[in-house]
């Protein structure tokens, strides 16, 4: 009997173990580039680290956090990081340049950029139209806040050389370009935004946060931040970039129903930019830009190519193939658990 008792449990153990063996995470010590953490753009990536989902999923992930996105893209390409929580927009630029990165789930469906005004400019500066001549401050050249207002500006019969741009990083460092007078103008992010709209330092010209704000600029979704790799990693380490997916898409699940209170209490404090409420107010604004399923359609990767096509006419639309710039198969195995 206790013969039978064995054998029965070993006959058990044999599969669970094979499946383990089968999902073996190639690489559970990764490093992850971002631009800008504390900004509401980035908001899954601190949750999903907060959250403990990352190693929940069996990483160990070190975030190393640089000035912009484009920073964060130079950091893949060289080789420092894995992986990157950045703009889409990215994926195709890459494309065009011969390299080949992959977004596997969508965080942002709409940019969540807000181009604004200073209280100092408003009476000169009423419209997107009005920004010629204008120190405008970006998180980074060439970062998404960056392409953003270069499109509007050619959108509106000016080229980007007709302002200047100014790199005022993703925090308080922003806050203080704009109440020192360095800047006329900014394209930012929540929670840099509510703060300077809450000290009256800001009057709004363009928002993407909302529905509303992104289909005036773009006539429909366009999506922001997504998790994207090259596509060399993706296919030697698919369980690792399966683990990363989960983790994503549970963060995207938890934030679907989590309350304005709880997502404040777990960011790390200082990002509130020391004002609690003054985050939750800017959670709030920028609620809608998160992707509720993480899936990109392709009427908004068409949108973010006319984007890209617009700001840089080198990109030719018709040699890019979207398909190529994300990859479902893995979100869609995170959705089937």
């Amino acid at each position: 009997m206790k013969m039978r008792t064995l054998l029965l449990a070993a006959s058990l153990l044999i599969p669970a173990l094979g499946a383990v063996q089968a999902g073996e995470i190639e690489k559970p010590n990764l490093t992850l580039g971002v631009g800008g953490k504390p900004l509401l753009y980035y908001l899954p990536l601190t949750l999903a680290e907060r959250l403990g989902y990352f190693k929940d999923e069996g990483l160990t992930v070190e975030i190393n956090d640089f000035g912009g996105g484009s920073k964060s893209l130079q950091a893949l390409i060289g080789g420092s990081v894995d992986a990157v929580t950045g703009a889409y927009e990215h994926t195709i630029r890459m494309q065009d340049k011969k390299q080949d990165i992959r977004a596997v789930i969508d965080l942002g469906r709409y940019p969540g950029i807000v181009v604004g005004v200073s209280k100092r400019k408003a009476d000169t500066i009423k419209s997107v139209a009005d920004l010629k001549g204008a120190k405008i401050g970006v998180t980074a050249p060439g970062s998404s806040t960056y392409i953003l207002v270069q499109y509007l500006m050619m959108k509106n019969g000016m080229s980007p050389d007709d302002a200047s741009f100014i790199g005022v990083g993703s925090g308080a460092s922003a806050v203080a370009a704009m109440q020192k007078g360095e800047i006329d103008a900014i394209s930012h992010l929540d929670p840099v935004i509510s703060k300077l709209q809450d000290m009256g330092e800001l009057t709004v010209l363009v928002d993407t946060r909302t529905t509303a704000g992104t289909e005036a600029v773009f006539g429909g979704q366009n999506p922001a931040a997504v998790l994207y790799l090259k596509e060399s990693f993706i296919k030697a380490n698919p369980n690792t970039v399966q683990a990363l997916t989960n983790a994503f898409y549970k963060t995207l699940k938890w934030l679907e129903k989590a309350t304005p209170e709880e997502v404040a209490a777990t960011v790390p404090q200082e990002y509130w930019l020391g004002d609690k409420d003054l985050y939750i107010k800017a959670f709030n604004a920028s609620r809608e830009s998160y992707s509720p399923d993480g899936n990109i359609n392709e009427a908004s990767m068409k949108s973010a190519l006319n984007l890209i096509a617009t700001t840089d006419p080198k990109i030719d639309p018709a040699k890019i193939d979207l398909s190529k710039t994300f990859d479902g198969s893995f979100l869609a195995k995170a959705k089937g658990q």
